[in-house]
C-alpha cells in the first residue's frame, strides 16, 4: 500500500467525535460484518464499515424472492436478516477490532425497548465506535407505521438509544416521508449526533408474464444509481435544516459521485449497492478524492463540504 506523503491532501474527518482516516464508510447491509470483503477490500484503508443492521435477537429475514435487479438499481425485501446482537459482539467483532477502522454498528428495532436494549449491549462492546440507526422498521405497537416517518416515534426512538450510550448516535434517515428536513430537525432536537440519508426508497417490480410481484414481500428498497438525485436532493436540504454532520448515500459508484454528495453538504458518504457491482468500488472512491483534491489544490477535504452555489 503506498504510503501517505506530507504534501498529500487530508482526507481525515471527525463526525460528532467519530474519528476517520477518510469519509468513505460502507453501507449497512452491503458489506455484512467486513469480513465477508476482507479478501477483496483492504479494511485498514477505508473510513467506516458500517456493519449488517443488528436486532435485539437473530432475525431470519424475509422469504425469496427477495432481490432483483432493475433499471439502474435493485430491489430488496431481505427483510434485515441477521445473526442479533449477542452473536455479533461474540462472533463477528473480534475480527473488526484486528483492523485500524471504524466501526460502527448499524441498529434496529421494533420497540422503543428494542432499540434501546440493541444499544446498552453495544455501548460496552470494544471496538464499536458508533452506532447508526435505522428508523426505517415498522413499530409493531403502533400499527406498523415506520419509526422514521413519523417526527414524534424518530425523535423518541434517538432520546432511548442516547439514554443507553455515550457513543456517537447517527440516525439514519428514510427518505419515504414527505418532507425529511422535518425528521431531521427532530431527531437533532433529540440528541442525535449526526444523520444519515437515504435508505432505500420504496419500490414494485412486477412479473407480467404471471401479473404478480417479483419479490415475495411484494415491495421492496430501491437502491442504487437510480436513487442518487432525490438522495443529492435530500441530502442538499437536510445540510442547510441542521447544525449536525450529515452522512451522505444513495447510488455512489464513484469517487465523482461522493464528491457530489460532500458539495452538496455531506461531511462523509456510504457507498453500498456499488458493492456488488465492483467490490473494489470504496477503494477507487478514495483513491479518487485524493486525485481530485490535488488536482484542484486542494489541502483538506474539508473545504469542498457545503460548497453547492445555487
Amino acid at each position: 500500500m503506498k504510503k501517505k506523503s506530507k504534501t498529500d491532501p487530508a482526507l481525515s474527518v471527525d463526525i460528532a467525535g467519530l474519528k476517520m482516516k477518510n469519509p468513505v464508510m460502507t453501507a449497512s447491509g452491503t458489506f455484512g460484518y467486513g469480513e465477508e470483503y476482507a479478501d477483496y477490500v483492504d479494511l485498514n484503508r477505508l473510513g467506516g464499515i458500517v456493519v449488517k443492521g443488528l436486532s435485539l435477537k437473530p432475525r431470519l429475514g424475509n422469504p425469496p424472492p427477495r432481490i432483483m435487479e432493475t433499471a439502474g438499481g435493485m430491489l430488496n425485501a431481505v427483510g434485515l436478516q441477521n445473526i442479533g446482537v449477542e452473536a455479533f459482539i461474540a462472533e463477528k467483532l473480534p475480527f473488526l477490532r484486528r483492523y485500524d477502522v471504524a466501526v460502527i454498528a448499524n441498529i434496529y428495532g421494533e420497540s422503543y425497548a428494542e432499540y434501546a436494549g440493541v444499544a446498552k449491549q453495544l455501548a460496552s462492546a470494544p471496538g464499536v465506535h458508533a452506532l447508526e440507526v435505522n428508523v426505517s422498521c415498522p413499530n409493531v405497537k403502533q400499527g406498523g407505521l415506520s419509526f422514521g416517518a413519523d417526527p414524534k416515534a424518530a425523535a423518541e426512538v434517538t432520546r432511548r438509544v442516547k439514554a443507553e450510550t455515550d457513543l456517537p448516535v447517527i440516525v439514519k434517515l428514510t427518505p419515504n416521508v414527505t418532507d425529511i428536513t422535518v425528521i431531521a430537525r427532530a431527531v437533532e432536537q433529540a440528541g442525535a449526533d449526526a444523520v444519515s440519508l437515504i435508505n432505500t426508497l420504496t419500490g414494485l417490480a412486477i412479473d407480467l408474464r404471471t401479473r404478480k410481484p417479483h419479490l415475495k414481500n411484494v415491495t421492496g428498497g430501491l437502491s442504487g444509481p437510480a436513487v442518487k438525485p432525490v438522495a443529492l436532493r435530500m441530502v442538499w436540504q437536510v445540510a442547510q435544516s441542521v447544525s449536525i454532520p450529515v452522512v451522505g448515500m444513495g447510488g455512489i459508484l464513484s469517487a465523482r459521485d461522493a464528491l457530489e454528495f460532500m458539495v452538496a453538504g455531506a461531511n462523509a458518504v456510504e457507498v453500498g449497492t456499488a458493492n456488488f457491482i465492483n467490490p473494489l468500488a470504496t477503494m477507487e472512491i478514495v483513491v479518487g478524492m485524493q486525485q481530485y483534491l490535488k488536482q484542484n489544490r486542494l489541502k483538506n477535504i474539508a473545504e469542498i463540504v457545503g460548497t453547492l452555489q445555487v
